[in-house]
């Protein structure tokens, strides 16, 4: 097998927000059907690497950035900003589902495109549902408000309302955060099975989950990109004594 396709390219890319220097000319590669995870401290530069990918930084007047990202080989500012946020899909900390039914929640993305037939809509939100891994939870009630899912039920449905849209890259921001034990593991279930058709970046705090579920972390801090490498590599045998203290939790 030859080297694995580069889905995103980061060129030398830097990210200020006013006088703030917050990603210092980071450079490296997001392979296709990986999970890429992102630890480091607070304020190195995590959230702001994820906000510049499907450009939601694009949103504050204080922005500025420097480099490029390459999204199959074209620079995510030379395409439309709808089909950056299709192609990219992000999953925040907190659940956001909206205030509608679990099945208008799915095929909310997909009624903005144009697919208006109930028989697609139920086809789409059927197979989302089914590879967040919360169908056979909410099946006989997708009439039901959102709002009454658990905490980690929601999260599972907005990984669901962003895989209706097909996109190719999902992020994930501390997507566990709030959520116990089992609702993790569930969400953790559904992203090894998620990478086998998409690329997956997760920007995680828990060290342990990055061991748990990346094929390759990156370790970020203070806005540099310290290294990256294949996690049991990283974990086990860092290169940069950084590293090893972010870890084995001597900081941070």
């Amino acid at each position: 097998m030859g080297e694995p396709h580069s889905r995103i390219i980061i060129e030398k890319l830097s990210v200020f927000y006013e006088d703030i220097h917050s990603l210092k000319g980071v450079s490296f590669d997001v392979k296709e059907f990986e999970i890429l995870a992102i630890i480091g401290p607070a304020n190195s530069g995590k959230t702001s690497l994820l906000r510049t990918f499907n450009r939601l930084n694009d949103e504050n007047p204080l922005f500025r950035m420097e480099g490029k990202v390459l999204l199959d080989k074209e620079d995510i500012y030379q395409i439309d900003l709808p089909t950056v946020r299709k192609r990219i899909g992000m999953i925040f900390a907190l659940p956001t589902p909206l205030p509608l039914s679990i099945f208008d929640n799915v095929a909310y993305g997909p009624r903005v495109q144009g697919i208006q037939k109930r028989s697609e809509l139920e086809t789409i939100v059927e197979k989302s549902l089914g590879a967040a891994f919360l169908w056979d939870e909410v099946k006989d009630r997708l009439d039901t408000p959102a709002m009454k899912l658990s905490g980690g039920q929601q999260q599972r449905l907005c990984i669901a309302r962003s895989l209706a849209v097909e996109p190719e890259v999902i992020l994930f921001d501390e997507p566990c955060s709030g959520l116990d034990p089992i609702s993790t593991a569930r969400v953790e279930e559904a992203m090894q099975e998620l990478k086998k058709r998409y690329t997956l970046i997760l920007v995680t705090n828990n060290t342990k989950q990055a061991a748990r579920v990346s094929d390759r972390t990156a370790f970020f801090l203070m806005g540099d990109l310290v290294e990256i490498d294949r996690t049991q590599r990283m974990f086990t045998v860092p290169k940069d004594q950084r590293t090893e203290d972010y870890i084995s939790g001597r900081f941070g």
